[in-house]
């Protein structure tokens, strides 16, 4: 789940103004390709295998299929232990909030997730203070499952780096239980609420071949960056 779609749309809300940043995913160089230096090492060294370095975009036809669990006796290996921190760390260079292994190209039940970002201020429109955005430590889950502990609907946007410079407002629920195995192969489990139920529901979305675009209400879906193009 994308950290800037989701605070941009918090902005919105705030200031109603745009959102300013390129949008990820996008060559910064303006080359068609990307950057000649990739460009060369795909040359040179073949195409790149899971886990990418980078996030799958939508249209991959591994962001759509159902993810397979993990083997338990697999988590120790180096294998799976690669994966993890692969994710970790592409998730905190595309300031993400959460990422799962589908989006690195990887079609198994695994995400991670952290927001080391400030609190809300207390002094916050009540609406927004129902949001319940809390920093949270970095979290790893290996064939998580949920359950639902309050199915009262919160509406807010959402952003995902798999769709970058896009948002919509999709509905989640309140407070949710996500349980599975952590990175050591030991049974864990996360009472998430407010921001970090949605993040947790988001990721389980995407390990069920799901994105937020099939939950979202169809008339929020926006590009974060139409007023900059219309300059």
């Amino acid at each position: 789940m994308a950290a800037r779609s989701w605070s941009g749309g918090l902005r919105a809300v705030l200031r109603a103004g745009p959102v300013p940043g390129r949008p990820r995913g996008l060559a910064s160089s303006g080359w068609p390709w990307g950057e000649p230096g990739a460009w060369l090492r795909r040359k040179l060294l073949g195409p790149s295998q899971p886990p990418f370095q980078r996030v799958c975009l939508v249209g991959d036809p591994v962001l759509r299929g159902v993810a397979a669990p993990v083997e338990p006796e697999r988590v120790g290996s180096a294998e799976v232990q690669r994966l993890i921190a692969r994710l970790v760390a592409v998730m905190r260079k595309e300031d993400c909030v959460g990422l799962s292994a589908p989006q690195l190209g990887v079609p198994l039940q695994v995400f991670v997730a952290e927001f080391r970002g400030p609190p809300l201020r207390q002094e916050l429109p009540e609406g927004l203070r129902a949001l319940e955005v809390a920093p949270f430590p970095l979290r790893v889950f290996l064939n998580p499952t949920m359950r639902v502990l309050d199915s009262r609907a919160s509406f807010f946007t959402e952003g995902c780096a798999s769709l970058p410079g896009f948002s919509a407002v999709v509905a989640r629920h309140m407070a949710v239980e996500v349980s599975g195995l952590n990175e050591a192969g030991e049974e864990t489990t996360w009472q998430a609420r407010g921001f970090a139920a949605r993040v947790v529901q988001h990721e389980m979305d995407h390990i069920k071949g799901i994105l937020y675009v099939d939950k979202m209400e169809s008339g929020t879906f926006s590009c974060l960056h139409w007023a900059k193009v219309n300059r």
